[in-house]
């Protein structure tokens, strides 16, 4: 095996205009601290994330992006079938901080929730039990420091960063103070879940075309 546990996690929020970023895009840069009233009012057809009151617009991801998506919700759902804990995929709200004057609203690529009444007709209300992001050029200092930084802050206990340039899985677990700890899959491992006690998958199969 080749996995990288226990890993000691630093990490420091970037600048401010580095959480201006498009996804798939050029940087865009926003002064005004927005809501998430403000948020509710924007067009439907557009994706955006609220970062401490910052707007983050995000665009579609790359065909390798969705393959590794698909992949990855497809063993969840088989997983999960039968069972309380539903897997979901993005665009879907996820409500931080709403309501406390720096409102955080992301939305990340998959996201699994034992909690129903988290679940809200249009958005999830409080930190799911896994998220999951796959990491692009334009997105990868947000995913590894600032989303990373939110998740832990408000109580994610599982956290996957999917890394497709590496073929990397790093998962961060929450420990019993509040903290993520880190192993990292690589070559032919097989990716464990804590909360999804007896869930494994392989990288081979969330990197396959």
């Amino acid at each position: 095996m080749s996995k990288d546990k226990n890993q000691t996690i630093e990490y420091e929020a970037p600048e401010q205009e580095m959480w201006m970023i498009r996804e798939g895009a050029e940087q865009e840069y926003e002064v005004s601290l927005y809501t998430y009233e403000d948020y509710l009012t924007w067009p439907d057809d557009e994706r955006w994330e609220l970062i401490d009151g910052q707007a983050i617009k995000m665009y579609a991801p790359t065909i390798q992006h969705q393959r590794i998506s698909g992949n990855i919700l497809f063993e969840f759902k088989l997983y999960l079938k039968g069972k309380p804990c539903e897997a979901f995929h993005a665009p879907v709200d996820v409500l931080f901080s709403v309501g406390e004057g720096a409102d955080t609203v992301l939305q990340p690529d998959i996201l699994v929730i034992c909690d129903r009444d988290k679940l809200e007709p249009r958005a999830v209300k409080g930190a799911p039990d896994l998220v999951v992001e796959i990491l692009s050029p334009s997105t990868r200092n947000k995913d590894c420091t600032v989303k990373l930084q939110k998740y832990e802050l408000h109580g994610v206990k599982e956290y996957w960063i999917i890394d497709p340039i590496a073929k990397a899985v790093t998962v961060y677990v929450l420990n019993a103070k509040g903290n993520f700890e880190a192993t990292t899959y690589k070559d032919n491992d097989e990716v464990s879940s804590v909360v999804l006690s007896d869930f494994t998958v392989s990288l081979t199969t969330i990197f396959s075309d």
